[in-house]
């Protein structure tokens, strides 16, 4: 959890778990009246009992207020959550007639208070997206520096074994005569030898990528 999300994961999950304890508390005749706001709302949860429904939101804020709360979830994880809770919250203001005014956005009077629910969603959203930016900037210098490692790597290797063929060449030049057999197998086993410098510093480009994935 980075330091500047504690605050906001700390409200909010405190307030939702709150909320779901007290949800498993609820009377029959609060269960019957959550059931029903929800059901003519989403009709999935109409052929459910109001003691079911209510039960499984209460354990739904359980869990989301736990993971707010709990660092070891990423900020990522949580925020999705919240973010999907809150929209959930938000579309039953929007269906619900007299919650808001003819231009179907604005609270009236009885919506002020399911209103404020959008701001679940934009809190939300804040800790989703600013875990997934910052994990993107963390992938992208990684890839920076695993192409500057290989990049050295490969002009290492290139230079080491364009130093080793200059070298042969000039052992060569400087052998002549009767020597000439024996000067162009040492300019073969330096070829080689150059070769294989190549090789290693390919390989170690692939696994200096392969690394900072």
């Amino acid at each position: 959890m980075h330091p500047t999300h504690i605050p906001l994961r700390v409200a909010t999950g405190a307030f939702i778990l709150n909320s779901g304890i007290g949800k498993l508390k609820s009377t029959e005749e609060q269960a019957e009246q959550t059931h029903g706001w929800a059901s003519s709302v989403y009709p999935v949860f109409k052929d459910m009992k109001a003691g079911d429904f209510t039960k499984l939101l209460a354990y739904s804020e359980i869990g989301l207020g736990a993971a707010l709360l709990w660092p070891k979830v990423p900020s990522a994880v949580a925020g999705a959550g919240l973010a999907a809770f809150g929209v959930g919250l938000t579309g039953m203001y929007l269906k619900t007639p007299g919650m808001t005014q003819e231009d179907g956005i604005r609270p009236t009077p009885d919506g002020i208070g399911v209103a404020k629910d959008v701001w679940l969603v934009g809190a939300g959203l804040t800790l989703a997206t600013q875990s997934f930016l910052s994990g993107t900037k963390h992938a992208a210098e990684a890839v920076v520096d695993g192409v500057g490692n290989a990049a050295g790597a490969v002009a290492g290797g290139v230079t080491g074994a364009a130093s080793s063929v200059g070298h042969g060449l000039s052992s060569a030049v400087g052998a002549g005569g009767g020597k000439s057999k024996g000067a162009f197998a040492s300019i073969a086993d330096t070829a080689h030898d150059a070769r294989e410098d190549l090789a290693d510093a390919l390989a170690d480009l692939a696994d200096s990528l392969l690394g900072k994935r």
